[in-house]
């Protein structure tokens, strides 16, 4: 990515929202872990149980280098299970909100201790979201249900209602998740809490379906029920980690298809690497789904892949420099290496179109086309390099570049630190 430029301010984040969320969470565990040591652990056994749930959850969280929506999906379901839990083998629980935060949290930090030993446990943000829904699930039931609110909610009806609590939750975690993100990374919240969303059809069904059966089944059966019904997650973890790996090498591959340009003296080193990621930032602040992006970041690692077939390299790999018909060329020779080399027809589909009128362009390829014209501008421009690229890319908007592209382009170069002139 380019340099900042001279008087621009350093990269700045919507911090308050972390801070606010880390407070909320902090303030609840020591209310909570007040009231347990005062009033004393109720039905031992079955804190326990619930809580050596939550231990094996974290003990098999995923701590790949990508960053999942639900590392934990056992210790989750665990968590919620247990604040929604109203009986235990057909007798009445006494166990409070404040109880059922005390044992998920410090379930959640001894669970961690190995991740935390090699520098891979859970961040803040994962236990502050996970002390968070723990807490708001069971204010949400225990205290009515102590009162006997939900006595005649019996058979169907009783299990939707826990369903309904479910998906309240994590509607409240997706929101949690968004602004933390948010507040990570400068990144919109209107894209990420829709990322959010879209994935909770996916671990996120699951994890609600385990919490709410466990529930059930050990209120019927007592504890017994843990062990059995905790299964179909572990291996439903086990293939999303193989499917990780399968992903990971295929990113691998890709990785290193993009660098045979570079090896050979095509292109600058690092530049698809630069372009792959300052793409990945502008699809997200346009709203493009995980899913859309994953492509996208693809079709940008391999956009010069076609400059292989030149007999002379083009000086500094600039093809936004060449005409039109050679642009439009070595697009389709690095769509064709593509599929050769078994690549998503959706991404050779980018790269073969990055180079067609802008009207005709699918987004993906707009933002291709745009960012590759901007890092190819920007890159030996000297300190002015930045604010010169985007005002040329403005100026071509009539028809060559995107408009809606290039102020997204601005927008994240912007929250990176560059004090750039925002359009009218």
């Amino acid at each position: 990515m380019a340099p900042a430029l001279p008087g621009g301010g350093p990269r700045v984040t919507p911090a308050l929202p972390r801070v606010l969320i880390h407070s909320c969470a902090a303030l609840l565990a020591a209310v909570s872990l007040a009231v347990t040591l005062h009033s004393g652990l109720a039905q031992r056994g079955v804190a326990l149980a619930f809580g050596a749930l939550v231990v094996l959850g974290e003990l098999t969280r995923w701590t790949g280098p990508d960053r999942v929506r639900e590392a934990a999906p056992l210790g989750a379901a665990g968590a919620l299970s247990y604040a929604l839990l109203g009986e235990h083998a057909g007798r009445p629980t006494g166990h409070g909100t404040a109880q059922v935060v005390t044992v998920v949290l410090t379930a959640s930090l001894l669970g961690s201790v190995p991740h935390l030993a090699r520098g891979q446990g859970p961040t803040h943000d994962d236990l502050a979201r996970r002390v968070l829904t723990a807490g708001f699930a069971a204010a949400c039931f225990q205290p009515l249900y102590n009162r006997g609110v939900f006595d005649g909610w019996i058979g169907p009806a009783y299990a939707l209602l826990l369903l309904a609590l479910l998906t309240l939750t994590a509607l409240c975690d997706a929101v949690l998740a968004a602004a933390l993100a948010h507040a990570r990374t400068g990144w919109p919240f209107g894209p990420l809490l829709r990322d959010e969303l879209r994935a909770m059809p996916g671990v996120g069904s699951a994890v609600c379906a385990t919490g709410a059966v466990i529930a059930l089944a050990v209120a019927v059966a007592g504890l017994w029920a843990l062990p059995v019904f905790c299964v179909p997650l572990l291996l439903t973890q086990v293939s999303l980690r193989r499917y990780a790996a399968v992903r990971a090498t295929y990113r691998q591959t890709i990785a290193s298809l993009a660098r045979a340009t570079e090896i050979a003296g095509y292109t600058p080193a690092g530049h698809a690497r630069r372009v792959a990621a300052l793409s990945r930032a502008v699809g997200r602040d346009l709203g493009l789904s995980g899913p859309e992006l994953a492509v996208l970041e693809y079709a940008a690692l391999m956009h010069d892949i076609g400059q292989l077939s030149l007999v002379d390299p083009v000086p500094a790999g600039a093809t936004a420099v060449l005409p039109a018909a050679e642009q439009r060329r070595i697009a389709l020779l690095g769509g064709a290496v593509v599929r050769q080399t078994g690549g998503s027809t959706q991404v050779a589909e980018i790269v073969e179109r990055q180079a067609d009128p802008c009207a005709e362009q699918p987004l993906a390829a707009r933002i291709v086309r745009v960012v590759n014209a901007y890092e190819e501008k920007a890159r030996d421009a000297g300190p002015g390099g930045p604010l010169t690229a985007l005002e040329e890319l403005r100026l071509a908007t009539a028809g060559e570049y995107a408009p809606e592209v290039v102020e997204a382009l601005a927008r994240v170069l912007s929250r990176d630190g560059l004090t750039l002139p925002m359009s009218g």
